[in-house]
Parts: structure tokens; sequence; C-alpha cells
């Protein structure tokens, strides 16, 4: 059996279950992972999976999969990704995958692993496992099955981390009807100033009510609705498995997730030693004047959340993230990204003073932006445009960051144009003080390549 290769992607492995996945492909995608590791000197692996409909019959093929290779596994059934992640530290197990598609819509599901105490595997380490599994030597043995349930350990993390103070805050919190909703009233009923009322609140695989991507504004108008009807504080969202987050303040407006990074930093700049922000290239530029307010600075990244989480670790920065809703604390927070703890974070923000959610950004500079253009090519076509702005920019002198794609900045205004993870695109997004300067360097850009 041959597995196509398009589902090993830059940070998982994801497809079309019954087109690009089945049990088949997971049994086989388990031996692989087994037999990788058992060359590691690995001998146990952590499995969990999210709520999606299939997800229980691939998780069971895969465990055998891995069973076969004579690699013991720990199940730890269903659950969040950051619960996941979590296992790896209570555990004490490094290895491990987990079945999910996190924000994709209901046709999706995939696997997300780690080797090793790197972390999650990505960029030409899935591709590399690609590979090994297409060669088909696989290890033989009989691996042993224990189940374990992590909630009581992570639930008394989250305890702990966090500080919340006296005031009484009114929240709405949407569940997604994904894996969240397995876990989320338990977290909140654990911090008695919270008034939190649910909504798309029971475990539904099949997304009846929207599809569970809070970066999608559409998904978000069902929580915006709730927060102005009840005159909540703050509303939250979390994506399918629960890693991502969207916050929607008291006047029914998103806070973007770069937004998010600057609030958050304004409380913790003080109490850490590196004054430093981690963001992907996507983030706007108000990080960086805010930070220059502040007496920090910035390090801009390449997107995907394997990538900064990798960086965030390899840099000791204390907080970062990314604009699709990754967030990562290593102030008190073990590094992993999870939305809840992230969403609980803004919440403790508001319960030590008396600001409104909107009101913890005053001051921030304003931007014009666009959402990400996505442009149509081919494989090759989408690498061959950032070289074509690369020279432009270089030509023309520009000051570029070219970590991920091509970043052109200026004083007043950026654009961004890099090949996407996820197929023959481009993406591009442009963002500038006022209205006019972005048309201008739209325009301008616009000369370069058509989009």
């Amino acid at each position: 059996m041959e597995i196509a290769k398009h589902i090993f992607r830059g940070y998982d492995i994801r497809g079309v279950y019954g087109t690009d996945l089945n049990e088949e492909v997971a049994y086989k995608i388990g031996q692989g992972f087994g037999s990788y590791i058992s060359e590691l000197g690995k001998t146990k692996a952590v499995v969990g999976r999210d709520n999606r409909i299939h997800s229980e019959s691939l998780e069971n093929a895969l465990i055998d999969g891995i069973l076969s290779t004579g690699i013991d596994v720990v199940n730890i059934g269903l659950v969040t990704t950051p619960m996941y992640y979590y296992s790896w530290i209570h555990l004490g197990i490094p290895s491990g995958m987990m079945v999910t598609a996190s924000h994709n819509s209901k046709e999706y599901n995939g696997f997300k692993f780690a080797f090793d105490e790197t972390g999650n595997a990505y960029g030409e380490k899935i591709q590399e496992f690609r590979e090994y599994i297409e060669k088909g030597e696989f290890k033989e043995g009989k691996g042993t099955l224990t189940h374990t349930d992590i909630r009581e350990g992570y639930l008394n993390l989250i305890k702990e981390r966090t500080n919340f103070g006296d005031r009484k805050l009114k929240v709405v919190v949407d569940g997604g009807n994904g894996a969240a909703t397995t876990i989320m009233k338990d977290v909140f009923s654990m911090f008695e100033n919270l008034d939190v009322t649910y909504i798309c609140d029971e475990s539904d695989g099949t997304f009846p009510n929207h599809e569970a991507d809070p970066s999608n504004p559409k998904n978000l108008t069902m929580l915006m609705d709730k927060v102005l009807e009840l005159k909540a504080d703050i509303g939250l969202a979390f994506d399918g498995d629960s890693d991502r987050i969207g916050i929607i303040d008291e006047n029914g407006e998103c806070i973007a997730p770069d937004m998010y990074l600057i609030a958050l930093w304004r409380s913790i700049i003080d109490k850490v030693e590196n004054k430093c922000v981690l963001h992907d290239v996507k983030c706007t530029k108000a990080i960086a004047d805010e930070m220059k307010k502040l007496g920090g600075s910035v390090c801009k990244y390449r997107v995907g959340n394997s990538y900064i989480k990798a960086k965030m670790r390899d840099g000791d920065f204390a907080l970062g993230g990314e604009l699709s809703g990754h967030i990562f604390f290593r102030d008190r927070w073990p590094g992993f990204d999870d939305a809840i703890y992230a969403g609980l974070r803004y919440i403790e923000l508001l319960s030590n003073n008396n600001k409104s959610a909107s009101e913890l950004l005053e001051g921030v500079t304003k931007y014009y932006s666009t959402p990400e253009i996505r442009i149509k090519t081919t494989e090759t076509g989408k690498y061959e445009l950032v070289e074509k702005v690369k020279a432009y920019a270089k030509a023309k002198g520009y000051e570029t960051c070219d970590i991920d794609g091509i970043r052109v900045e200026f004083d007043d205004a950026w654009m961004l144009l890099r090949a996407t993870q996820t197929g023959p695109e481009a993406g591009m997004r442009f963002e500038a003080t006022t209205e006019e300067r972005l048309k201008e360097i739209m325009d301008e850009f616009r000369g370069v390549i058509s989009f």
C-alpha cells in the first residue's frame, strides 16, 4: 500500500479521511513511528486523539501499528492537543502521536507527532519520516498497551499557574464542539469569580454550528453576538484541538493574536529576564513599536507552531505567538501552546485591574492591514514569486527579512510574500499606518507580481 506523499506536510501529517487517510494508512504510520523511535533507543510512546468522528478508529489502528514493532503504548484517550503535550511531562515520555486535524473542517484528520525530547517533528524531519515509511523496513515485536487519565494533573497545572484577582467577570466560552468541550467546564469551574456562559459546548466531531477555526472571523459571529447580548467582559473561542485561541472584547470586536501579545507583554516585561518577544512574520508592526516603548525587542521567525515552539525553547523566550492563534508561555508555563490557558491569562489581566478587554490595548499604534491574499500558482512557481520580490527589494535597497519568504520593511508599512506549506500557493499580506499608504505599497508590488 502506497501512502499519498502530500499528506506529509510542513508541521504534521494531515489529509481527508476516506481519501488520503484510513485505518490501513494509520496502521502503517504506526509501524513506521514505532520502528523509527526504536532506532532512537525509545521503548514507549504516548498516544491521544481529538473528538472527530473517525479519530478513535484511526487511533486504534495507529496503536496496533506501534505495538507491532515492540514499542509500549500509553493511551491517554480523548484529550486536547495541549493535554497531549502535558502528558509528555506528566508521564516522562517524550515520544508520541496525537490523532487530530486541528482547526480543519470535519472531513480531515491527521497526526501530530514527536520522536524525542526535541518536540514536534516538522519540515525536513517529516519528509525523512515519509521516506522511512516508504522503505517498509519495520521492526517486529509485541508492545504492551496501558491506559491512563491525565485530567487531574492537567487541571492542577492550570490552577497552579494562574494568579486571579478578586474582580468578578462575565465570560462567554465557545468550545467550537471540539475537544476543548471535554475539559473546559472543569477548568473554568475552578475559578469562583468567573460567571461563565458556554456555547457550542457539546462534543461533536461534525462541528454542527461552525468550523472550529477561530482565525476565520465568520466562525466568531456566534460568540460576538453572545458577548454583546450578555454584556460580557470577554469571549473566548477554541479551535478543534484547543491549541489556537480567538478572543472577543466587551464591544464584540476581535482581539487579534498579535494584539494579545502586546497586552500580555505590557504585564510581564518587568517580571522576565529575556525582554524579547518572538512572533511569526505575519504579525503586526505594532508589536515592534510597543516593545520599543517598553524597552524590549522583537524576534521575527517563520510561520508554523512547531517552528515557533522550538525557537521559544532554544532562545528561552518568555512569551511568543503566531497570528493564527498559537500562544506560547515560558514565564510560568511549560512552553506549549494551550488556547484555554492563553484565554485564562487574558482574563487574569482583567481580574487584577479595572480595565476592560479593549482598554488593555490603549495606545497601541493603529495600522491598516489586509487579510492574507492567496496567489494560486504551482509548487515551484510559489518559490519563484518569492525570489522575484526578493530581487526587486534588494535592487531598491529596501530593508528585508527572509526567514520565511520575504518581508519588506518600511518605517510606516510592510509587505510579506511567502510560499505556503499547504499547497501550490503563495500568501501575501500588507500593513501600513494609513489606508492611503496601504494602497500605495500594494500598487507598488502589483507592478512586480500579479495578485
